[in-house]
């Protein structure tokens, strides 16, 4: 039987003139979270057509590791240093469904 796993999707919208320093600082989360214990993939995207929006896409354990990475320093850093330069930032926690 396959395992299901818990997906991340968050997708965030920075404001036109802070997009690169949100790029910047969403570059910096990459390897420490892929480090960490309980996470199968992290990975990161930018849209084509709008280059402020950025998307992860997220696959964990469970979710309790999942919390456990959303308590990280690192992070509580990047929505320090982004806090006013976010225009928008939408998280959906999904099931895998399995078949």
């Amino acid at each position: 039987m396959k395992k299901s796993f818990l997906t991340i999707v968050a997708r965030i919208t920075a404001k036109e003139e802070h997009t690169a320093f949100v790029k910047a600082e969403l570059l910096k989360l990459l390897d420490v979270t892929r480090a960490e214990e309980g996470n199968i993939s992290y990975d990161l995207h930018q849209d084509n057509e709008n280059p402020n929006v950025f998307l992860f896409h997220e696959k964990w354990v469970n979710r309790e590791l999942w919390q456990k990475h959303m308590a990280n320093k690192y992070l509580a850093h990047y929505l320090k240093v982004t806090e006013d330069k976010v225009e928008a930032f939408i998280l959906n926690e999904m099931t895998e469904i399995v078949n």
